[in-house]
């Protein structure tokens, strides 16, 4: 008796490998561009996937669009917070979660700097998934920092981490309009966040 599994099998293998190309590559416009910037022409050209090949991969562009953030996401995850579960919760994690950090965005990880920054301000006042997938991305990294700081002692640790997330934000801005290749916004706020730390 025969069967289609291999067949079947193989299309999927290469409509992850698209799939993930094209979201990797729609997450670095993103941050340079914005989300609402990725086409699929752009991604095409960029990529050497056919139109149709994408859209038979994500079936619109708006899918697209949570795919990047997920990538983007995953991204975050491998480059910046699994290098810091080995060092002790609180005070300890977090500074390692401010070198990883700093350590990410020296690296040129995204070509327009912090994904979580460059896109929670393009999606703050709107709805739908894309909104709701930058959300969740956001609020992960906030209750990240609120979970550390209160393991460290904060008597506050929301306002804490808001402080955290302000500067790291600012810093990124600043670094993104300068492109001087000082990173003196990122040290700087690399600076004040860790006076925010308890300890």
């Amino acid at each position: 008796m025969t069967t289609d599994t291999p067949t079947t099998d193989g299309r999927r293998a290469r409509g992850d490998v698209t799939r993930r190309r094209v979201a990797r590559e729609a997450s670095m416009i993103a941050t340079v561009s914005g989300l609402d910037s990725i086409t699929v022409g752009s991604l095409s050209e960029r990529t050497g996937v056919s139109k149709s090949g994408i859209l038979t991969v994500f079936g619109s562009r708006e899918a697209i669009q949570v795919a990047a953030v997920a990538e983007a996401r995953r991204i975050y995850q491998e480059q910046v917070l699994a290098p810091i579960w080995s060092e002790p919760a609180g005070g300890p994690r977090l500074r390692a979660l401010l070198r990883s950090w700093v350590a990410y965005l020296k690296a040129g990880v995204f070509p327009g700097g912090c994904f979580i920054a460059a896109t929670s301000v393009e999606y703050g006042h709107r709805s739908g998934p894309v909104a709701d997938a930058v959300r969740r991305l956001k609020r992960e990294w906030l209750d990240l920092l609120e979970s550390e700081l209160a393991a460290a002692g904060s008597a506050n640790p929301v306002d804490d981490a808001f402080r955290i997330d302000a500067y790291l934000s600012a810093g990124n801005t600043q670094d993104q309009l300068t492109s001087d290749g000082t990173w003196s916004g990122t040290e700087r706020a690399t600076r004040l966040a860790l006076d925010v730390i308890p300890g």
